[in-house]
């Protein structure tokens, strides 16, 4: 019995297979942390060595045209890269064109990646927090989340966060995808920082403020404070543009408006078309969290009004689970007669909101705000399209990655194409036509008198 027991497998053998599985693991820990660091940089060298090799003509050029002009090839900024410690980033010196190649030098000896968050001089990384710190775990790249969403106007997030989350999340498939859409950010015309960024816009005659997401958000919470006078909001992209060329009543109630906000990377590539440059895209979606952070710390009270029944008020509860001490002054749906209007204004009044948001879709929001300016009492009101849908979640939003590359409105084509098509594959085209014949005779799309003086200083009304 006793040898026929020892026979048997017993707890020894299987400890004595754990040791040899953990062995295996133990190993395999370094093995694996190599891998990781070494993959992404051996892409790095080789792309580098291809481009340099691809470009090594211009490069020869380059380099003459620099000795010739300054008898040295190069020169370079001194930054802060992986650990905080110093590194070159190199261009050719003097003047002209191709001066950025040299940089691929810096790739290839290792003081820059081609992804990686943005390097720092030593006095913006003295600013950084400690909590943010492990931006410096990595090498600082050519590309970065930041710039990718600066180039199309969408970088409302502080860039520490978004280099902490790249860190967190950093995988070669991750690099490869940022730098795939950091090329279609370049055709689509780039951030524009060549470009001049005047205050303000004008596309077929209507004044559009070219500002930022942050300015937009202090402005709100100066002029929302009890006793300020009555701020109209309007948001517009491509479609509202189209829609105000032959509408009345809905153009002039934009001129009405105290702020007209850039909406769309149509209005981006239409910035483009006329050599000026978009700031930022300033859209409702992308607004609604600032705001309700804003309000929730600073105790401004919000009025939901529009969509479908349940909807505002779905959008209402999650956002107050996300903010903590967001005041929800009221909701209601958008679907009401006529003849209810002035019970509607009169229950938005009674609740005491200092902002209202109403979402009846273009251009009926602006014209019932225009026609309901005197009586409402709300110090803000804006217009804000199909945005409760996307934060009661009966609409899904586009994946980041497509808002990074301006295809945000192919996702909404792509989930209702029997009530998109029109205003995407007609719509978009019919407004770069129209910005098109601007250029040919601006003098007929004049600003109106004062427009373009606007202030857009952070807290400033116009």
């Amino acid at each position: 019995m006793r040898r026929q027991e020892l026979r048997i497998p017993g707890p020894l053998g299987q400890r004595r297979r754990g040791r040899w599985r953990l062995a295996v693991q133990r190993a395999w820990v370094p093995i694996g942390r190599f891998l990781v660091d070494a993959l992404p940089r051996a892409i790095d060298i080789v792309l580098a060595l291809l481009v340099l090799l691809l470009t090594s003509p211009l490069l020869l050029l380059r380099v003459v045209a620099s000795l010739l002009q300054v008898r040295r090839p190069f020169e370079f900024d001194v930054l802060l890269g992986r650990y905080r410690s110093p590194i070159h980033r190199l261009r050719f010196a003097g003047r002209g064109p191709l001066r950025g190649l040299a940089v691929w030098f810096s790739v290839l000896k290792g003081d820059l990646a081609i992804v990686g968050p943005r390097p720092l001089t030593p006095t913006e990384a003295a600013a950084v927090p400690m909590s943010d710190a492990v931006r410096f775990l990595v090498r600082p790249g050519l590309v970065s989340p930041f710039r990718v969403r600066s180039k199309v106007g969408i970088a409302h997030v502080e860039e520490t966060a978004l280099d902490r989350d790249f860190v967190y999340q950093q995988s070669v498939r991750g690099d490869l995808g940022l730098a795939a859409r950091s090329l279609v950010g370049d055709l689509l015309g780039g951030g524009g920082g060549e470009l001049e960024a005047p205050p303000m816009l004008n596309f077929f005659g209507i004044p559009i403020l070219n500002t930022t997401m942050a300015e937009t958000v202090d402005w709100l919470m100066d002029v929302s404070a009890p006793g300020a006078p009555v701020q109209q909001v309007a948001f517009v992209n491509p479609d509202c543009l189209n829609i105000a060329w032959g509408h009345t009543e809905y153009r002039a109630a934009l001129l009405a408006a105290e702020r007209v906000l850039p909406d769309g990377i149509g209005i981006h590539i239409g910035c483009r078309m006329q050599g000026v440059a978009l700031r930022e895209n300033v859209n409702g979606t992308d607004l609604f969290p600032l705001l309700c952070a804003a309000a929730a710390e600073q105790g401004r009270s919000l009025y939901l009004l529009g969509a479908r029944p349940g909807i505002a008020q779905a959008a209402a509860e999650n956002m107050q689970r996300r903010y903590s001490g967001l005041r929800i002054a009221g909701t209601r749906d958008g679907y009401f007669a006529p003849a209810e209007a002035r019970d509607v204004v009169e229950a938005i009044n009674a609740s005491g909101a200092d902002i209202l948001l109403v979402a009846f879709g273009v251009p009926r929001q602006d014209l019932w705000l225009q026609e309901h300016r005197d009586a409402l009492r709300p110090a803000v009101r804006m217009g804000v399209g199909g945005l409760f849908d996307f934060y009661s979640g009966r609409i899904p939003r586009a994946p980041v990655w497509m808002r990074e590359i301006g295809l945000e409105w192919a996702y909404r084509l792509l989930q209702e194409p029997g009530r998109m098509w029109r205003r995407y594959l007609i719509g978009n085209p019919l407004f770069l036509y129209r910005v098109w014949r601007q250029g040919l005779n601006p003098e007929r799309f004049e600003l109106p008198p004062g427009a373009g003086t606007a202030d857009t200083t952070p807290g400033a009304a116009t």
